[in-house]
């Protein structure tokens, strides 16, 4: 039987404890929102008013590139703008102090985790600064570009696209995510609303493990609250940097 979470403002939490546990943190768009980069969810989060649907998915795409690849410049030419945070610094420095024992996983497309010292970043959800064919099985490449009218493919002349994961599509990297999931002792959510599928299912699917400790960072509760054993409200920036407590012995 789950617990009933405790929900609670996160300075009534002490720190987490670290000794030879593998820890799992997954980060949504609450982070990157800390450090001014807009999301879908907030009110004016939307580009000129445009519809997720018209600008984050295969349809809207291929209805109308040029609008969407508007939309996609737009937003690193605004990545290109911001800085990293304390919780971007402070999960840099877990890296740091845990190795191989820490899995990072961000639902973010932008590079703010890099930016702030990480190391080894799953981008389930694709990288902004990175741009593929459409068609071909060309790999995808490091794009920083802002363009003026849809890219084309050098080698089959298909139309290029962010490589970015829309609505409708598969993430990335899922057998790692959840390979690396059957062997958590801590996983830690923050910022991510606990909406957005599967990742949003990740905590539920350790429950049917039913050896991880499941703890949530963010400025709400998650729609998926229920799950974990602690929910600590507030902002990643000021929780992360004293959230865990690593045994260096």
């Amino acid at each position: 039987m789950v617990p009933i979470p405790k929900i609670a403002p996160g300075t009534e939490f002490g720190p987490l404890r670290i000794r030879g546990e593998r820890v799992f943190v997954l980060t949504g768009a609450g982070v990157s929102a800390e450090s001014g980069v807009p999301t879908f969810r907030d009110a004016g989060g939307l580009w000129e008013q445009h519809r997720v649907e018209d600008v984050a998915t295969p349809e809207g795409f291929w209805r109308d590139p040029e609008m969407v690849w508007r939309f996609y410049s737009q937003r690193r030419l605004k990545a290109r703008e911001v800085q990293p945070n304390p919780a971007h610094v402070a999960l840099a420095k877990l890296e740091r102090e845990l190795g191989d024992r820490l899995f990072l996983c961000t639902q973010n497309v932008d590079a703010l985790h890099e930016r702030g010292g990480s190391k080894n970043v799953c981008h389930m959800h694709g990288r902004l600064m990175s741009t593929k064919c459409s068609r071909c099985a060309r790999e995808p490449f490091d794009d920083e570009n802002a363009y003026e009218a849809p890219p084309k493919c050098p080698e089959c002349d298909a139309l290029l696209r962010p490589d970015v994961v829309w609505f409708g599509e598969m993430p990335h990297h899922l057998p790692r995510i959840f390979e690396t999931l059957e062997q958590t002792d801590l996983f830690v959510t923050i910022g991510s609303s606990g909406a957005v599928y599967p990742a949003a299912g990740f905590v539920s699917h350790l429950r049917t493990v039913g050896r991880a400790r499941c703890v949530y960072i963010g400025l709400e509760e998650p729609e998926n609250a229920h799950s974990f054993d602690e929910c600590r409200l507030g902002k990643a920036g000021e929780l992360v940097p004293s959230l865990f407590e690593v045994d260096k012995r």
